[in-house]
């Protein structure tokens, strides 16, 4: 299916990836290795943008569409690499799998990229129509989608092509995401005296009763939304011997095709205002968590925290011919959704660029004690994606 030279080129490379240690937010290393991939590939140029975002390019000798291949750089920390079985950072290769954080997710993906975009235009020589472009993206983990909409601005691509693991099968949605914050507010007083001040935690649980019966929207596809409490705090706290004055409770929303930032806060909002004519001393109000991460750069990434869904259908052109390619291969993929969520919620959630999902490995290897990818689902990447070249730029 591939050449052993170009199967043992990017095992390498993957190796390399893993060896260069790029928490998020630190990806400066990974970035300067990077630059030596591109070079020794063979890629026309590159740039790395004032995020930190580095991205590739190889073009054809006709212009033609853009296809640009994302990949993340970031990956989460190693808590205690006590716990592993293998240097978390050694690009080991044991019964046929590569360890190392970041493998599934996901330098193995990057290097697939790298290498199957170099063989196309190889075997090619560049006879083909259009650019071809990958992109090793900063801040996904944290943030996903705003450090590409660098990327989008700059490169402007006809097509994307979403890295993340799934197990070489076609994805061509998923549900996004959205941290919601609902505060409300009481008055403190000495716990041994409760009736003269309002626990705000008590309010809350009113809230709460009534969020959990919400009714939730729902599509064939992605299935239903999700509005799920995922942390409550009180202050003051330690809060021996008083009322609490405080809580703030933040909440986990997927989010379906089409949902806006304003009809997914309403209902939250119609509920405060529900209670509120019910009691008097009631008083919340409910926002979108706003996140803030510095760059390896310097330059910081600032944003509400709200990362819209994206679908397109089996029948699309784009879709289908990147299907009948990867068929050929005899890859059969299997056509379906991401259950995360991913840096296809800037490029087709926000910008409408049309984009699918391809990458090796599990997604539920990622980060995971022993992370680890195995060498034939690196390879059948690398050759799909040569694959998709092919399809979108033919």
């Amino acid at each position: 299916m591939l050449p052993k030279e170009n199967q043992e080129n990017v095992i390498k490379v993957c190796q390399e990836l893993i060896k260069v240690k790029s928490y998020s937010g630190k990806e400066g290393q990974v970035v300067e290795k990077l630059k030596s991939i591109f070079n020794d590939l063979g890629f026309d140029s590159f740039y790395v943008d004032e995020y930190g975002n580095i991205v590739g390019c190889i073009k054809g000798n006709k212009p033609g569409k853009r296809v640009l291949f994302d990949a993340h750089i970031d990956t989460v920390e190693v808590a205690d690499s006590s716990k592993w079985t293998v240097d978390p950072f050694g690009g080991e290769i044991i019964d046929g799998k590569i360890y190392g954080r970041g493998t599934s997710d996901m330098k193995g993906a990057l290097s697939a990229m790298l290498c199957g975009v170099s063989n196309f235009a190889k075997r090619s020589n560049k006879e083909f129509e259009g650019e071809l472009y990958v992109a090793g993206v900063v801040h996904e983990e944290c943030f996903e989608g705003v450090a590409s909409r660098k990327i989008s601005e700059r490169v402007k691509p006809d097509y994307v092509v979403i890295g993340e693991a799934s197990e070489c099968s076609l994805k061509i949605g998923q549900r996004g995401r959205a941290e919601i914050i609902v505060e409300t507010y009481g008055k403190p007083a000495h716990s041994a005296n409760p009736q003269k001040g309002i626990n705000a935690v008590y309010k809350a649980s009113k809230l709460i009763d009534k969020i959990r019966k919400m009714e939730m929207s729902y599509d064939e596809e992605l299935g239903h939304g999700i509005l799920e409490l995922v942390d409550i705090k009180s202050s003051p706290y330690p809060g021996a011997s008083v009322v609490p004055d405080y809580c703030r409770i933040t909440y986990d929303r997927r989010l379906l095709v089409g949902e806006t930032k304003e009809e997914v806060l309403k209902p939250v909002l119609d509920l405060i205002e529900e209670i509120k004519k019910d009691d008097p001393e009631f008083n919340a109000k409910a926002f979108y968590a706003r996140g803030e991460e510095k760059c390896y750069t310097g330059e910081k990434i600032s944003d509400e925290r709200f990362f819209p869904a994206w679908k397109y259908s089996r029948e699309d052109d784009f879709v289908k011919e990147c299907y009948s390619s990867l068929k050929e291969l005899g890859l059969n993929p299997i056509i379906t959704y991401y259950s995360f969520c991913t840096n296809g919620s800037h490029y087709a959630g926000e910008a409408g660029i049309k984009t699918i999902g391809f990458g090796p490995s599990r997604e539920n290897l990622a980060h995971t004690i022993d992370e680890h990818i195995e060498i034939h689902e690196l390879i059948k990447a690398t050759v799909g994606y040569e694959s998709i070249c092919e399809a979108l730029l033919k």
